[in-house]
């Protein structure tokens, strides 16, 4: 399929720059009646959910992972988005000294070059890839260059690190005080990712609580949200697209539930695309969901098949990004284009502090209907 099949016009100030307050006021966009769209508020969602539902939400926690420093007199900028140890993935929970970082500008960056972000504090330069990719160790200078790791790593990056925004948030000062609570989900426990799983963030305790009084289970999985999330789709053919991995982990207790409840016929809704992928990258290499941990790079386009998730609870996605390629292709094209064209007309907030949509997946998805048709329609 092409790139452009999954592009519309957002108009300008549509970007929410902060969270609703409280954060179950943001607008809540009902796709699942019979009778059209139905706008709610994100308070609502109680009313949706069905006693026995599971409810499947990421506990990963945002680390600071933006960090800015000096190569001699050149001022460079990174953010980690993926962490390796002697090439080999790292495994939650905790995090190893070698990342995979976005560099900026990436070619100032060469191999052996140290990046320096405070006395005890820089980073070792150990190769370079496409994309401004760049292969790091994070090492002490005070102390014989060191090599930095785990819970060091973590004490570094919050004296040095900053909340690492989408580049669509402007902050001309970088993130604030507020960013730092307003960017972490409720269920944040293992840090690992450097974006928000941004469906979660709708989420607090009283809705919790309201979900759980009517028989509703909430279960946590982990995926570690990588900054790939962010980088534009560049192909023409979106076959040709190479999605980064990322690292996400399913417990043997989150499993045994998710099995229950569908032997029992009742509905898995997954909060945000973060975690409708390690359920689904689980089910394909699997066949069922089972205890899981290892890295995926699981591409959803239109005509895959689902295998796990019933509903999905999601924020509005970026045009042409592989998250609307993903929901497109769980409840088909002309349902995500004309809930987009009615969320618009609607002034719904867009992307990751912006407003949500709750969706079923459908029976047989649309896979023929671009974004744009509806504009064209309206135009002959």
């Amino acid at each position: 399929m092409k790139l452009d099949a999954f592009d519309y016009d957002l108009p300008d100030g549509r970007i929410a720059t902060a969270p609703a307050r409280p954060r179950e006021a943001a607008k809540l966009l009902d796709m699942t009646s019979a009778d059209g769209f139905i706008d709610r508020q994100v308070r609502d969602f109680p009313d949706l959910c069905q006693p026995g539902d599971v409810i499947v939400v990421n506990n990963t926690a945002v680390i600071p992972a933006r960090l800015s420093g000096y190569r001699g007199a050149a001022k460079i900028s990174i953010t980690l988005h993926k962490c390796e140890i002697s090439g080999d993935s790292c495994h939650a929970p905790g995090f190893g000294s070698h990342w995979r970082v976005f560099a900026k500008p990436a070619k100032k960056c060469r191999v052996d070059d140290i990046i320096v972000f405070g006395d005890d504090f820089a980073a070792h330069v150990l190769g370079r890839g496409e994309g401004g990719d760049v292969a790091v160790c994070f090492i002490n200078p005070a102390e014989d260059n060191t090599v930095v790791a785990g819970i060091d790593l973590e004490n570094s990056l919050a004296r040095y690190g900053t909340m690492p925004l989408p580049p669509y948030i402007s902050r001309p000062d970088g993130a604030t005080t507020a960013d730092e609570s307003d960017y972490q989900t409720m269920f944040a426990q293992h840090p690992g990712a450097v974006a928000a799983p941004t469906a979660g963030l709708h989420f607090t305790p009283a809705l919790a609580a309201q979900l759980t009084a009517k028989n509703v289970s909430i279960v946590e999985i982990t995926m570690h949200v990588g900054a790939g999330t962010f980088l534009p789709v560049t192909v023409d053919d979106i076959a040709d697209h190479k999605m980064h991995a990322e690292w996400g982990a399913i417990s043997s207790h989150a499993a045994s539930i998710i099995q229950t409840a569908q032997q029992s016929g009742h509905r898995i809704i997954a909060v945000g695309t973060t975690s409708l992928r390690i359920l689904e990258a689980c089910f394909q290499q699997h066949g069922s969901i089972q205890a899981f941990a290892g890295e995926t790079d699981i591409f959803i386009t239109p005509g895959f098949k689902f295998g796990v998730v019933d509903a999905l609870l999601t924020n509005f996605h970026l045009p042409k990004s592989t998250l609307l390629m993903l929901i497109s292709a769980f409840c088909g094209m002309r349902k995500v284009r004309d809930a987009y064209q009615h969320a618009i007309a609607g002034d719904y907030r867009f992307f990751s502090y912006g407003d949500a949509c709750f969706m079923r997946r459908a029976a047989h998805p649309d896979i023929v209907t671009s974004l744009r048709s509806h504009a064209r329609e309206k135009r002959v």
